[in-house]
């Protein structure tokens, strides 16, 4: 395996639950040496903490081993003179520092950028609070839910006349890390024009307002306000999800031009719909769309999800069948392209994380360890980049400002 397009850059990650984890993991999927930095006497919010154990101590939950692989280790007590002076040891040999904390935090510990890039002048820091570090809100706090509700992506979900419904996983969250992960990025690519660092004030609100772009437009175009509409789209139709044979089965189906509605038509075996007066134009038929509804489920009724999805797309209708997570687990396609990656871990064996999205001719990036149990690499990271004695490290250990040993937390 040849050398990895990040390989070199030291990420300290002080990030937790999801989008700053996420972001920080692309960067160590593509070779970014990643130290997660933790409190030795609490795990990281959202972790699950199986039941210890003599055999198996600091143990991780399922999302932790996902968001987390390709990261090394460490604890420290930031609030302890010497724990801070790790830090900023830390610092001083690191290209990024990334946080989520809610605004001041850091500044409060004397970790902030001010303090830091004196330190480190070429560092680029990137701190995540739900609101930016500025204006009116900047001391609120929140989570993915509250996030897509002031992001007005809740205004726009569930089905007219109904009550707003979130979304399954909290979208933003991870599409913020794939966001601040660009905003790294770039601030990697001018730090390596000018040598110079710089501090990203990244708003998850910011982040998650783009995610209705549309409806933005809409209304500085049109003067509309946007509405729940179901499965529907605002413009094509048929939009929508249709049932199939079986229980709660499900094919996406989505018409963009005339082509493809007389392709559905045809596929269908309804070739006469397409002139049909009630579906003549684009306009009639967003018009008619509880009509075509039971025209079109006469057909997928009859297949299930995956074969209406293939028929369709054979045909040239965009379609998708509607997967459960177990499918999409056992996709056909995923397995082809060799998406899942199995590793053994020290605690549950064989273990399947999800692989490295883009996938690079050159410098494909790939999954080298799975995620670290917690401090599992004092004695690396405080022995081999601070140079620290095994009399220092068992010291920090004895004082708490490490935590004890990794295999007794």
């Amino acid at each position: 395996m040849g050398r990895l397009p990040l390989q070199g850059i030291r990420v300290l990650d002080l990030t937790q639950i999801w989008a700053g984890p996420r972001a920080i993991k692309l960067l160590a999927d593509m070779g970014a040496e990643t130290i997660k930095v933790e409190y030795w006497a609490r795990m990281e919010p959202g972790s699950v903490r199986p039941e210890q154990s003599a055999e198996r101590p600091g143990r991780r939950g399922g999302s932790f081993e996902q968001l987390h692989r390709n990261k090394y280790s460490i604890t420290v007590d930031l609030k302890h003179p010497a724990g801070a002076q790790l830090f900023h040891d830390l610092v001083g040999v690191s290209d990024v520092v990334a946080d989520n904390f809610s605004r001041g935090v850091l500044d409060r510990l004397g970790l902030g950028y001010a303090q830091l890039s004196a330190i480190n002048p070429a560092l680029i820091m990137l701190s995540m609070p739900i609101v930016g570090q500025t204006g009116p809100e900047r001391d609120y706090i929140g989570f993915g839910v509250t996030m897509e509700q002031i992001s007005g992506q809740l205004s726009l979900t569930g089905y007219p006349g109904g009550m707003p419904m979130k979304s399954g996983t909290n979208h933003g969250d991870p599409t913020n890390g794939v966001h601040a992960a660009a905003a790294l990025m770039t601030a990697l690519l001018y730090r390596a024009r000018t040598g110079k660092g710089q501090f990203i004030d990244y708003s998850h609100l910011e982040s998650a307002v783009p995610l209705i772009g549309e409806a933005i437009l809409d209304y500085t175009m049109n003067g509309r306000v946007g509405e729940p509409q179901g499965n529907r789209d605002a413009f094509m139709a048929p939009h929508g999800c249709y049932r199939c044979q079986g229980e709660d089965q499900w094919v996406a189906i989505a018409v963009e031009d005339e082509a493809q509605w007389r392709a559905l038509c045809r596929c269908i075996g309804q070739p006469d719909l397409a002139d049909d007066p009630r579906f003549a134009d684009h306009l009639s038929r967003y018009r008619h769309q509880d009509a075509l509804t039971p025209l079109i489920e006469a057909w997928t009724t009859q297949y299930d999800h995956y074969q209406a999805m293939h028929r369709l797309q054979a045909a040239g209708v965009p379609a998708g069948a509607v997967l459960d997570t177990l499918e999409v687990f056992q996709d056909p396609h995923l397995q082809a392209r060799g998406y899942f990656e199995t590793l053994e871990h020290p605690d549950i064996g064989s273990y399947r994380y999800m692989g490295i999205v883009p996938k690079l001719s050159k410098t494909p990036g790939h999954i080298r360890f799975p995620a670290p149990r917690l401090g599992q690499h004092n004695h690396a990271v405080f022995g081999n980049v601070l140079g620290l004695s095994l009399e220092e490290i068992q010291h920090l250990e004895e004082q708490g400002v490490i935590g004890p040993p990794a295999d007794l937390l």
